[in-house]
């Protein structure tokens, strides 16, 4: 992501679903079968406490400062909210490893407004992962604003609210006071978000994250 901070949000939602998606399959299975009667709405929302109080403490204890810090902080806060959308998927009913998901991801996270733009710009970004020459100069440029870039990205992925708990952590001591109510707030509206489209929306036929597909 500091090599292509332009495509930083996609970068995360692809590497979520790789990653995190087999984890909220697992759970969701789990949950099932060890409490046959909890419905769609129950499961969710015991992803949504887990991933909401996870947010709360980390927003609560992060005390790294500078930009840096920053940047590292509102980086886990859009990671755990991925992983949070990832088991309400499930919880619904939804494949979390699916290839859409990580469209969802961006969309319900108003990185993107439609779904559409979301799968092209993945595209352009699974394209630029596997042409890393195009990053070779990006060790050159200025390491303050490579970071700033990013930051700014994934603020905004986490929730606009999210960028004042940014700028707010290059000033020693105020991140401790914005953190727990800011990380909180801003994962409980993705998850209304979250539960809402997951539990309206039918299972559908995934689709390949492969441009002009």
């Amino acid at each position: 992501m500091k090599a292509d901070p332009q495509y930083a949000p996609e970068h995360l939602a692809l590497e979520a679903v790789r990653r995190l998606g087999p984890e909220a399959a697992a759970w969701a299975e789990r949950m099932r079968a060890d409490n046959p009667g909890r419905t769609p709405d129950q499961l969710a929302d015991l992803a949504i406490k887990r991933f909401t109080t996870v947010a709360r403490i980390s927003g609560a204890v992060s005390g790294a400062t500078g930009l840096p810090g920053a940047v590292l902080d509102v980086g886990v806060l859009a990671w755990n909210q991925a992983r949070m959308v990832l088991h309400i998927s499930a919880a619904f009913g939804h494949d979390p490893c699916a290839p859409e998901r990580a469209t969802d991801l961006l969309v319900l996270q108003r990185v993107h407004k439609m779904a559409q733009t979301a799968r092209l710009a993945l595209g352009v970004a699974a394209g630029r992962e596997r042409a890393e020459h195009l990053f070779a100069g990006a060790g050159n440029r200025p390491l303050s604003g490579v970071m700033l870039r990013l930051g700014v990205k994934l603020a905004q992925m986490a929730g606009v609210r999210a960028a004042k708990r940014m700028f707010a952590k290059v000033i020693p001591g105020a991140s401790i006071v914005l953190g727990t109510w800011v990380n909180s707030a801003a994962t409980k509206d993705l998850a209304r978000r979250s539960r809402e489209q997951f539990k309206q929306a039918p299972a559908e036929p995934e689709r390949s994250l492969s441009p002009g597909r």
